[in-house]
């Protein structure tokens, strides 16, 4: 055997295939189920995965320590717990279990925080508030402030469409 048979031909080896993850945060409004719903959809097409955030506010009360670190144990607790019910709407929507993220912060900070922490996040799905009052306050800074500085694209998803819309669009 040569050494010529060992080698691989540079032209039939191929890099491996990334799995595409796209990131949805799941927070208090309704939007958050359009993207959902858009990413699971699009995951499934694609091979790919999703991952969920869910980002809590930090305590405010600071008067007693014992007092402040039992509500945020509480609130990460509650945030656990909801991830892990919108968890099984991944699993049964993909086949696969998400990545799930929960952040202690700024709401915004910390999205881009876990971007630029995970390279393996490759998209991030966004739903659009349907109302007049606008997208929504991370898509609105996003659009005017951060877009062509992210590393990743953005898909915003309209807040109004129905399932079966989002199922014919991904």
């Amino acid at each position: 055997m040569t050494m010529d048979t060992l080698t691989p031909n540079p032209e039939t080896v191929r890099p491996p295939v990334r799995t595409r993850i796209s990131l949805v945060i799941i927070d208090d409004t309704a939007e958050w189920r359009t993207a959902l719903r858009f990413a699971c959809r699009r995951a499934a097409q694609t091979n790919g995965r999703v991952a969920l955030l869910r980002v809590i506010e930090p305590a405010e009360f600071e008067h007693w320590m014992s007092v402040a670190e039992l509500m945020r144990e509480e609130r990460r607790q509650e945030a656990e717990q909801l991830l892990q019910r919108v968890a099984r709407d991944v699993n049964r929507l993909t086949g696969t279990m998400p990545a799930l993220h929960v952040r202690e912060g700024n709401l915004r900070d910390e999205v881009f925080k876990l971007i630029d922490e995970e390279p393996s996040i490759s998209l991030l799905v966004l739903g659009a508030n349907p109302s007049q009052d606008g997208p929504g306050p991370l898509i609105q800074h996003l659009a005017t402030k951060r877009i062509g500085r992210m590393r990743i694209p953005v898909t915003i998803v309209p807040g109004g469409l129905s399932d079966d819309a989002i199922d014919q669009i991904a």
